[in-house]
């Protein structure tokens, strides 16, 4: 194992993402099906601001959640979310009309022994708050991805760009596959954390398609590697890279999720980091796994990179160098320029 770590630190290892695409696509494709079964049959858990409703804020520290809920939903006839805060707690309900919501605030009152009913504060939030939220990130995430189409066909190519924007939204409907099968409540955060992770997931991206572009640019007619070979070894290059930017990224992110919710309820952090969780492991594996061998894919149709497959496979140079560091050429190259 410790050798293992070593190889991977220092670049040596050579493991055949390229090669093994049927398997990621499969993966790929189970997952997603998983995914869209998910909001097709549970759909996603909209909070109070997308769908209306009253929330109300306490203090009762000796409550317990079953107290709580069954107050609210004794004075209101509605189901309450219920959820604890680092100020008290904070219960969601329907639209409720003025009678109900002075109601649900004396029996908050009264059950708890608060001084005054006005104790209890209230926020009324409408639908078209959340639809006006909704529609900014729609618009935003257009923009978004035709920023990243054309940044990428200028800065690479469109093939580049194509296969970028199918593993953006690859993380897009798994990641939000898992909120629909956990129904955590998609919020404002949460939209932002879908945001976030899109940026996060194209940086992985283009920190590969850089090293794979210096790599295959010095492949001609002489070469003695294929597209396919070249494109592996250079993701192998910035595997460790990509490793450490996830794990350091992670590390917070569930320090957040898992420790914060449990033992302060941070129920906005919740929304937020649970996105950013799924989003940062899907997208670090599809960058990977997903975005080079579709990229790998595309490009092995061009005539110039089919011709030298078939030189290589006529003389049995392919065979050979898929047993040694592939185009270590160029990635010395690289090194080279580096030390500089």
């Amino acid at each position: 194992m410790a050798g293992l770590v070593s190889r991977l630190y220092r670049g040596e290892t050579n493991v055949d993402f390229v090669g093994k695409q049927k398997l990621w696509y499969g993966l790929s494709a189970f997952l997603l099906l998983i995914s869209v079964a998910g909001l097709a049959v549970n759909g996603l858990k909209l909070g109070v601001e997308f769908t209306g409703g009253s929330v109300f804020s306490f203090k009762a520290p000796s409550a317990t959640i079953e107290q709580v809920r069954g107050t609210i939903l004794e004075a209101s006839e509605h189901p309450p979310i219920v959820q604890t805060t680092n100020s008290g707690w904070r219960v969601t309900t329907g639209s409720l009309p003025a009678e109900k919501i002075t109601a649900v605030q004396k029996a908050v009152a009264d059950e708890f022994d608060l001084a005054e009913p006005s104790e209890v504060t209230v926020q009324v939030i409408g639908p078209s708050w959340g639809d006006q939220v909704a529609d900014k990130a729609v618009v935003g995430l257009i923009v978004f991805m035709l920023a990243i189409v054309l940044y990428l066909t200028m800065a690479f190519e469109w093939k580049m760009a194509l296969a970028a924007i199918v593993a953006l939204l690859h993380d897009l409907v798994i990641t939000a596959g898992v909120y629909a099968w956990s129904q955590f409540e998609v919020t404002p955060a949460t939209l932002l954390g879908f945001l976030t992770i899109l940026g996060y997931s194209l940086y992985d991206a283009v920190v590969v398609f850089d090293m794979i572009k210096e790599v295959t640019a010095k492949l001609g007619t002489t070469s003695k590697v294929t597209y396919s070979q070249a494109a592996n070894d250079a993701l192998n290059h910035t595997l460790i890279r990509s490793l450490n930017t996830t794990l350091v990224a992670i590390l917070p992110v569930a320090a957040i999720l898992f420790i914060g919710t449990t033992l302060f309820g941070a129920g906005t952090l919740k929304d937020l980091s649970l996105a950013l969780f799924v989003g940062m492991i899907v997208g670090t594996y599809s960058s990977l796994c997903v975005a080079t061998p579709l990229l790998v894919t595309l490009k092995e149709r061009e005539p110039r990179y089919q011709a030298i497959a078939r030189r290589l496979a006529s003389t049995g140079g392919a065979a050979k160098a898929g047993r040694q560091p592939v185009a270590a050429g160029a990635a010395s190259g690289g090194d080279k320029r580096r030390k500089k």
